[in-house]
């Protein structure tokens, strides 16, 4: 496995004096007040344009819940995402007194070789993922959307999926592990409690117990990997584009959660629903730990051709 320590350490003394825990935190509040903010505003907007779209977009139901189900809802909760984006620039300006571009890695910039091969490492997993569960549970249809509004759908899909990821990435990998590692070494601190933050954030509470758990253990068990690429290169790019290719592949392709299927060719059955067992769960949350494990071990072994590179600055 690759391990570069001098980079990640490098990434981690980055940070100027202006760094400092209070400042951390006022940063981190107005991160998600922004992006609290700009969710009820957006929300609100896609709301109103519902009678404006085509009808194939609209919602199937009155209320919210039938809105953030259909394709117009999922393309206004993605547009959301934008607000981690907007708060991450004014806080990196005015309360840090660094460009935002100092996140991105060591260059200051997103590698997009590693992008790639993250991308291209997690589409192969998913698939291979995907595989293991159609064994679980072989019921999957033919999605809601017709094919041609489907490849009309791929671009602005892709875009805002992009947003959203990138966005998450940008917050749970770069920001606050990286301002918590300038003032703390123990890895606890600086990188498990923004993995654990970032799990919890993936809760439902209208899923089984069982579920929910095995929802949890692999949203943590592929953060946990997201962030040793991270320690790994020194820079977002691998996980950006890791996380990309996860979070596509169930919006495009095979969707396991009803309310995220709007734009989705093929549904299997629901992970959120109910009637799935036990054994199910620990099964399905062992299948995302080994997907997350072969994606590190595709992006981080020494003799893998989608090896990520160390960003040197």
């Amino acid at each position: 496995m690759i391990t570069e320590p001098t980079v990640f350490q490098r990434y981690r003394s980055s940070p100027n004096g202006k760094t400092t825990l209070l400042r951390l935190i006022l940063g981190t509040v107005v991160i998600v007040l922004v992006w609290t903010l700009s969710t009820f505003a957006v929300v609100r907007l896609g709301w109103g344009l519902v009678g404006l779209v085509p009808v194939s977009l609209r919602p199937s139901g009155y209320g919210m819940e039938p809105f953030l189900a259909s394709p117009i809802g999922v393309l206004t909760a993605l547009v959301t995402f934008c607000g981690i984006w907007v708060g991450a620039w004014l806080v990196m300006r005015w309360i840090h007194g660094e460009p935002l571009s100092s996140l991105f890695g060591n260059s200051h910039r997103i590698s997009r070789s590693d992008f790639l091969k993250g991308f291209i490492a997690v589409i192969l997993t998913s698939i291979f993922s995907e595989v293991l569960l159609y064994l679980i549970d072989p019921v999957v249809q033919r999605g809601t959307i017709d094919f041609t509004a489907w490849l009309l759908a791929l671009a602005p899909v892709a875009l805002l999926g992009f947003v959203q990821t990138s966005s998450e990435e940008l917050l749970f990998r770069g920001y606050l592990p990286r301002g918590l590692a300038s003032r703390f070494r123990s890895p606890l601190v600086w990188a498990l409690l923004p993995t654990l933050v970032f799990a919890m954030l993936h809760w439902n509470g209208s899923s089984a117990p069982a579920m929910n758990a095995a929802a949890l253990v692999s949203v943590g068990v592929f953060a946990a990997v997201l962030m040793a690429l991270v320690y790994s290169t020194g820079n977002l790019g691998a996980a950006f584009g890791a996380h990309l290719g996860n979070n596509l592949f169930g919006f495009l392709l095979i969707s396991h959660q009803a309310n995220l299927s709007g734009f989705a060719l093929f549904e299997a059955r629901s992970l959120e629903g109910a009637g799935w067992a036990g054994i199910d769960a620990i099964l399905i949350a062992g299948i995302g730990v080994v997907s997350s494990l072969l994606t590190a071990l595709l992006l981080l072994h020494p003799r893998s051709l989608l090896r990520v590179s160390p960003d040197l600055g």
